[in-house]
């Protein structure tokens, strides 16, 4: 992580006065991020502008996992990273060297139910039970859409379900698939259960008010989510860019807490598409 007292300083150089002294020099960053709430601080840096206006020239391209994200990384074709903290984790083990330099999301991960699952588990006494009841009735497991292995989803959900709750192996299946994927599979009734995350939160609860939520903080508390992370060989590069980096990212999160009605063009400019309908 940059110490605070660099952070500041990052910050301070994203107003105009240091914008105008560095817009000369543009240093290419090439980000990889899900189309998710907890990347907004990547939406709003690049749509206002303040990038540019910072010396850094961002090339993004979306990813339908973390997992997914993390092999280009891991390639070298991309400098950063706007996902979940668990691929980061990953390939660190494995001898990459990507660096988490700011947080984005906590808690923000959710796990809906529908149907006879949904019912069940609004009816207690625990999700176990649950899940059981499923099982007996059905004659088959729970079918759970959740991101590939190695990502956050399919991290907290198995953390929740097997050492959480409780839930008998036997009793649920995890079917890995992308984000707008897992949206559209909870919808169609494809899947009993799913994990989601804002904006798909909203979506299937207003196009389903039956489906039953097991918040963040009860799948698990102060759950990390989304981070921003860059390779070392890009910070070892470019220092002052990566600082300056991590100084927008504060400023738009500030934005989106004081003002989101001035984030969310910037936000639904890329959000508003794709999972959105």
């Amino acid at each position: 992580m940059l110490e605070r007292r660099r952070l500041l300083a990052a910050a301070a150089a994203t107003l105009p006065l240091g914008a105008a002294r560095i817009a000369a020099a543009q240093t290419p960053v090439r980000i990889g991020f899900i189309p998710v709430l907890g990347s907004a601080p990547l939406f709003v840096v690049n749509g206002t502008g303040w990038a540019r206006e910072a010396g850094l020239s961002l090339a993004l391209t979306q990813f339908e996992s973390g997992p997914n994200a993390i092999q280009a990384v891991a390639s070298g074709t991309l400098d950063g990273y706007v996902a979940g903290f668990a691929p980061v984790a990953v390939v660190r083990a494995r001898g990459t060297d990507l660096r988490i330099v700011a947080a984005t999301a906590v808690e923000e991960l959710v796990f809906l139910a529908r149907g006879a699952l949904g019912q069940g588990i609004a009816a207690g006494p625990n999700a176990k039970a649950a899940f059981a009841r499923f099982f007996a009735a059905a004659r088959r497991p729970a079918r759970l859409a959740t991101q590939p292995a190695g990502s956050v989803p399919n991290t907290v959900l198995q953390r929740w379900l097997w050492q959480v709750a409780g839930v008998e192996r036997a009793h649920a299946e995890l079917v890995p698939m992308g984000i707008d994927a897992t949206q559209q599979a909870l919808l169609a009734g494809a899947v009993d259960g799913a994990t989601a995350r804002e904006p798909s939160l909203t979506i299937v609860r207003d196009r389903d008010p039956s489906i039953v939520v097991v918040g963040g903080k009860d799948l698990f508390e102060n759950q990390p989510g989304g981070v921003l992370a860059l390779t070392g060989s890009f910070i070892d590069r470019h220092p002052q860019a990566a600082e300056r980096l991590v100084g927008l990212f504060a400023r738009a999160t500030e934005l989106l807490r004081r003002d989101p009605g001035a984030a969310t063009p910037h936000v639904a400019a890329v959000l508003g598409k794709g999972i959105v309908y």
